[in-house]
């Protein structure tokens, strides 16, 4: 008997063998299957069809998967071990990362620069030449520490644990310098890469900490602030990084509690700070961080909206790839489901899933509380996807939140959502999901025509940052002293506006 066995990737085509008894799971997150619960087999959100050499159901699959399901082949990745050679059914992870290539006033440089953006879930590098702001190549890849947890508090959890940090830090800081070393390999193919000057890296609190080696036991408990949250600075080396010239590697600052640099960056790429206006942003993501501000005074706060906006903890959730229902709209009084390249439904994003509340409320089929209408147990959408009463309610949890920090940061202006002349939604979810859904459900409560899309705003920011080498004598130290941290978890107020943003507003007239 061999000690290899082969595993088959259908439709990808693609072919790999691995020790017989293996776990399968670092094999398949290296191939882009998420595990969002850390592998603990509580999620769902790690399923694949296994389309040959399904092995029987472990305790916990039969617990969390129906037997319809279960005769089909699916199976939790989690649990899947290299008995036997199996053929798995995994298109549905593909997908696109964002990335940004919008114009921004500089002050040219020489040479090089790298702007990363170092996500909870993904991440993004881009080479910048200096000297006219063009990027030059681009690198995206999944945060590898997402096999311990696709949410910031599992991460978190696993980073407390022993051993757990330095393995965190140790993975992401790799992942990054092997981005960095084939952004420069692409361009060398075309000419050769010049000096590397600087490297700028962005990412919430969490990230900030785990890339600096930093303890997170601050983040885990009240009054969940960071233990440093200035700048980062490392020569490449002390990284493990062989980077010609050995550049300075900055990680920009956080701005208070889960507010990383990640929303600095926006600050920035927004000039949300230079504005004679109210301005909010909102990045929605895997934490959810809102904005409110102008020139004068900026207020900003993150909320424990949980991972919904991304499809985790949906019973059939999945990001925004090959399979998803990423749109829901009324047609004939029936839901009518849009899938990300076409084919049979594999799951519903989050995009999916404000639409299809939102369109579930305009029929009449989920009450303003919640409810699903007439005691339903789901709502079919398409094949053999649905959305039941438990999804409805993770979103009403992480709406409310986000709906609810709005409502806190307003108060602290002295404003209502009509005075806020634009917000800036951020990230790959803000990109996409429709803004009349989100006004529908009651998670942006401002004017219409005041809410756009701002891309990647995180990595734009990264890219200003290559121009300003101010760092805390310049301008991060002005901006930083405008801006107010609100901990929602302290004020009095917060759990009131939340169990009020829960509800759906009522149908328009």
């Amino acid at each position: 008997m061999t000690d290899r066995v082969r595993i088959d990737l259908q439709p990808l085509g693609e072919t790999f063998e691995i020790a017989r008894g293996e776990p399968l799971r670092d094999a398949l997150f290296a191939r882009g299957v998420e595990f969002p619960c850390g592998g603990r087999g509580t999620c769902r959100g790690c399923r694949v069809r296994v389309a040959a050499g399904a092995p029987p159901p472990r305790p916990a699959e039969s617990a969390a998967l129906a037997p319809a399901d279960l005769a089909s082949g699916w199976r939790l990745a989690c649990f899947l071990r290299a008995d036997a050679p199996m053929t798995l059914e995994v298109a549905q992870w593909a997908s696109t990362i964002l990335a940004d290539d919008t114009p921004f006033a500089f002050a040219p440089r020489e040479g090089l620069g790298a702007a990363v953006d170092l996500g909870t879930t993904t991440l993004v590098a881009q080479l910048v030449d200096l000297a006219t702001g063009r990027v030059l190549a681009v690198r995206s890849a999944l945060n590898p520490q997402a096999r311990h947890g696709a949410d910031i508090m599992s991460r978190i959890q696993f980073a407390t644990a022993p051993g757990g940090r330095k393995t965190l830090t140790a993975m992401i800081r790799e992942e990054i310098g092997r981005m960095i070393g084939g952004l420069l390999d692409d361009r060398a193919r075309h000419a050769p890469p010049g000096p590397l000057r600087d490297v700028a890296i962005v990412g919430n609190a969490a990230m900030h900490h785990l890339f600096g080696g930093i303890g997170v036991e601050s983040l885990a408990a009240f009054p969940f602030e960071p233990a440093h949250a200035g700048p980062l600075e490392f020569p490449a080396g002390a990284l493990g990084w062989d980077l010609p010239g050995d550049p300075p590697v900055r990680f920009l600052p956080c701005l208070g509690g889960f507010v990383g640099s990640d929303i600095l960056a926006g600050i920035l790429a927004t000039r949300l700070h230079e504005s004679a206006d109210l301005v909010a942003l909102a990045d929605l993501g895997t934490n959810g961080e809102v904005v409110l501000g102008n020139r004068d005074r900026i207020w900003c706060a993150s909320t424990a909206a949980g991972p919904a906006f991304e499809g985790a903890r949906i019973g059939q959730g999945m990001r925004a790839a090959t399979g998803a229902i990423a749109e829901v709209s009324v047609a004939g009084g029936a839901m009518r489901c849009r899938v990300l390249g076409g084919g049979d439904p594999r799951g519903i994003c989050g995009s999916g899933l404000v639409d299809a509340v939102a369109a579930g409320l305009d029929l009449g089929w989920i009450e303003p509380g919640g409810r699903l209408a007439d005691g339903a147990k789901a709502i079919p959408l398409a094949g053999d996807i649905v959305l039941s009463q438990a999804d409805v309610r993770e979103l009403q949890l992480a709406k409310g939140a986000i709906a609810a920090g709005f409502r806190i940061l307003l108060a602290r202006a002295g404003a209502e959502p009509a005075g806020v002349s634009r917000l800036h939604l951020a990230g790959a979810f803000g990109n996409y999901v429709s803004r009349a859904s989100a006004r529908r459900i009651g998670l942006l409560e401002f004017p219409l025509d005041a809410i756009r899309p701002a891309g990647n705003t995180a990595l734009r920011g990264a890219k200003v940052a290559l121009f300003e080498r101010g760092g805390e004598a310049g301008a991060y130290a002005d901006l930083r002293s405008r801006v107010e941290h609100v901990p929602l978890a302290a004020d009095p107020r917060f759990q009131d506006r939340f169990a009020e943003s829960m509800a759906f507003p009522p149908a328009p007239d």
